[in-house]
């Protein structure tokens, strides 16, 4: 299925920024999983960048919802004047839809937003490496997991690497590059390059649990949980602590429900299984909320009520 129609080559050249000379050979881009990631990765692909976008889900339910999504976005931005109606009109018709993954035979770069479980991401790379050109670039927006794993799926372990995007994908400024053990400084360049297109700020980690933002972020996270669990103060206390003590934009507990309490169980999961370090173990209680079912903001209940 197609979102509105594709441009044709002549009009799409005029709306394609000056790159660097490692983002010329991507003409086109990927993205696997029409969730909250990687919608968002996908918009801004196509509204910063003005590429082409191949966005792909295996459930079409959840691609329309993703693309009601993108307008929804667009429009905001359109009302703000951050965007003309032009330019929102163009984005939309750079974002075609799939649902298979034959759909990205003919990208350059992909870049797979799936749920954070290895054993997805493994058959989603296996089959990636079957379906994509020898040349595509193949990126994970993991946020814990082995880079190097991950690319022992594919025959060309050279050519994957990381990509952590922060969310809400459009408004956060960081990308983390992880290249993995065998990723060529090339693919790192073009990555680095393509991320920078976007707008976003780079840094690049190598590839250990949880990178640097998930190896800070989670345990402070997992800590405010234990902290809830032994009922050492209440979940509103031990936030308002954190917003008006460190001046941090919202308390552990709230972010915990936005990020969802089943990716912060994943992470925390990684970081304990791969490092073998006791401090990394998950709270119980955070383990009982995603077995409830209670996983955030986005089930409606999670630490708190929606």
């Amino acid at each position: 299925m197609r979102f509105l129609t594709k441009l044709t080559t002549n009009n799409l050249r005029g709306q394609i920024r000056n790159y660097s000379s490692a983002v010329e050979n991507i003409k086109r881009v990927g993205v696997i999983g029409a969730g909250q990631m990687g919608l968002g990765i996908a918009y801004v692909t196509a509204n910063v960048t003005r590429l082409p976008v191949v966005l792909m889900d295996i459930n079409s339910s959840q691609t329309e919802k993703g693309l009601q999504f993108m307008n929804k976005l667009l429009e905001k931005d359109v009302a703000k004047s951050k965007i003309s109606e032009e330019h929102a009109k163009i984005t939309r018709e750079l974002v075609s839809t799939t649902n298979k993954m034959a759909g990205l035979s003919d990208v350059d770069f992909v870049i797979e937003a799936a749920s954070e479980n290895l054993t997805i991401k493994s058959a989603i790379f296996r089959e990636l490496n079957e379906v994509c050109k020898s040349e595509s670039i193949l990126a994970t927006n993991t946020s814990s997991i082995s880079i190097t794993k991950i690319a022992a799926n594919t025959n060309k372990a050279d050519r994957v690497i990381g990509m952590h995007f922060m969310n809400p994908v459009p408004v956060m400024k960081l990308v983390e590059i992880i290249p993995g053990l065998a990723t060529s400084d090339q693919v790192l360049e073009q990555t680095r390059a393509l991320a920078t297109a976007m707008g976003k700020t780079c840094t690049v980690v190598s590839d250990i649990p949880g990178f640097v933002a998930n190896r800070l972020l989670m345990p402070y996270i997992n800590e405010a949980v234990m902290l809830l669990e032994s009922k050492f103060a209440s979940a509103e206390d031990i936030d308002t602590t954190m917003k008006l003590g460190t001046n941090m934009p919202m308390g552990p507990l709230t972010l915990a429900d936005f990020i969802g309490l089943d990716t912060c169980l994943a992470i925390m999961k990684v970081l304990h299984e791969n490092t073998g370090d006791s401090k990394y173990r998950p709270s119980v209680l955070l383990q009982k909320y995603v077995d409830a079912g209670w996983l955030g903001k986005k089930s409606g209940r999670g630490i708190y009520s929606y």
